[in-house]
């Protein structure tokens, strides 16, 4: 099976998170370059979590699902459970159904995961349904997985 790759034009692997894809700045999602999907996949998932909370490790900040399968994911991805341009659910993560983005404590420089899921089948959750959630019902679907990690830091000098 060939590896799942993703690619960004807001950020390289490992780089800084522009201020417009973060909570201090615009809070609009990145655009992801997908490649290599496998013929077999019916949806597309993305979640994105802190790695370095220092109290909830890997807290989620995103999560989308049942998104159509395609190999550009555009930025700015509207708020809301339902996405109709990508026929997609967001659930609940940082307590609303959109992406919300990083902002770590003023100073702070916190690591943050998209990770992209390819499944097998598309997921008949409700929008009220969290990370965990998701998870769970993707347990046994999950085709491919690949991550692309960043990092921001509020008020960057």
């Amino acid at each position: 099976m060939e590896i799942l790759k993703i690619k960004s034009n807001a950020f390289d692997e490992g780089g800084w998170i522009p201020i417009e894809y973060t909570a201090r700045g615009a809070d609009i999602s990145p655009d992801f370059k997908i490649s290599s999907i496998v013929p077999n996949a019916k949806s597309i998932a993305i979640t994105l979590d802190d790695a370095s909370h220092p109290i909830f490790p890997n807290y989620n900040h995103w999560v989308i699902w049942n998104i159509a399968v395609q190999s550009v994911i555009p930025k700015g991805i509207a708020h809301g459970k339902y996405v109709d341009s990508l026929d997609a659910t967001q659930g609940i993560a940082y307590g609303r159904n959109k992406y919300k983005g990083p902002k770590p404590p003023l100073k702070s420089i916190h690591t943050y995961v998209f990770t992209i899921y390819i499944l097998d089948c598309t997921l008949d959750l409700a929008a009220n349904c969290r990370k965990r959630d998701f998870l769970n019902n993707a347990d046994g679907h999950i085709l491919q997985q690949a991550t692309l990690s960043g990092k921001f830091q509020s008020r960057r000098e």
